[in-house]
């Protein structure tokens, strides 16, 4: 059964609208999905979509018609929605077609996670801006990463940003949260070579050897990362910079470092 809403000011949709402030999505336990390829990556996962709002006008015909049909035929409770509200539930100046509403998973931990022996992951460390996260997780998955792992500061994986930069992602690559001293000894344990990414690191990054079970660690743009990763266990690389600018914006840096490593272990 389709259900139909016209105005903007329906409660329902303010709930929804309420979905792209942090403190809405923790308070609903929900999250907001922008977009036709992003809400198709999430239902080809596990994560409960509830409810689909769509603009007639704009499904009449090719991919997003074939997936409302596809979302029907799954069962999900679709909601018609007026031109007028899909514009207040769309994301800056741009009416999308459709918007999803999707129940938010448990956070995975370590527990969730078995390294493989030719594990390929990285870390993050108090990278908290939705874009960069976003990015990173498409970087990830698209070199073959098998997880990203957070470490400090506060994350919100389903910020809408997050959710648009991976290009759905976010819901195929598993994403660990995790706490610094337990994921240093979880490396230890599980014989990764970890590699921490530094402005000054003493190795080039094209000169090291990738190949293995092997950690990326990355930090925010603004401090770098902190002293924490300054062990024995683990090896500074950097990127060499030829111009002013003094380092990469950190998804680039992850995006350079990543697909050497790619290059490296197809060879191996």
């Amino acid at each position: 059964m389709t259900l139909e809403i016209t105005s903007p000011q329906n409660p329902r949709i303010r709930e929804v609208v309420r979905l792209r402030d942090r403190r809405g999505r923790q308070n609903q336990s929900r999250f907001i999905i922008d977009g036709l390829r992003e809400i198709q990556r999430a239902c080809a996962t596990s994560l409960i979509i509830e409810e689909v709002y769509f603009d007639t006008a704009q499904c009449q015909q090719g991919p997003e018609h074939t997936t409302l049909s596809i979302l029907q035929k799954g069962g999900i409770k679709l909601i018609e929605v007026s031109g007028r509200v899909m514009e207040k539930l769309s994301y800056g100046q741009r009416r999308l077609a459709m918007v999803a509403v999707a129940k938010t998973p448990p956070l995975r931990t370590l527990e969730d996670f078995t390294a493989k022996p030719e594990a390929f992951i990285i870390v993050l460390e108090a990278v908290e801006k939705p874009g960069n996260l976003g990015a990173i997780v498409r970087t990830a998955d698209a070199a073959g990463v098998d997880a990203v792992f957070l470490s400090g500061g506060t994350h919100d994986l389903f910020n809408p940003n997050t959710i648009r930069s991976s290009s759905g992602a976010i819901f195929h690559l598993p994403v660990i949260h995790t706490q610094h001293d337990e994921l240093e000894s979880w490396l230890d344990d599980n014989a990764f070579k970890t590699f921490a990414t530094r402005v000054d690191g003493a190795i080039n990054y094209a000169q090291a050897n990738f190949t293995g079970k092997v950690a990326f660690v990355m930090g925010t743009e603004a401090t770098g990362l902190s002293n924490d990763w300054n062990h024995q266990n683990s090896s500074a690389i950097s990127i060499p910079m030829l111009g002013i600018a003094d380092s990469l914006n950190v998804s680039t840096s992850c995006a350079v470092i990543c697909f050497e490593a790619l290059r490296q272990r197809s060879q191996a």
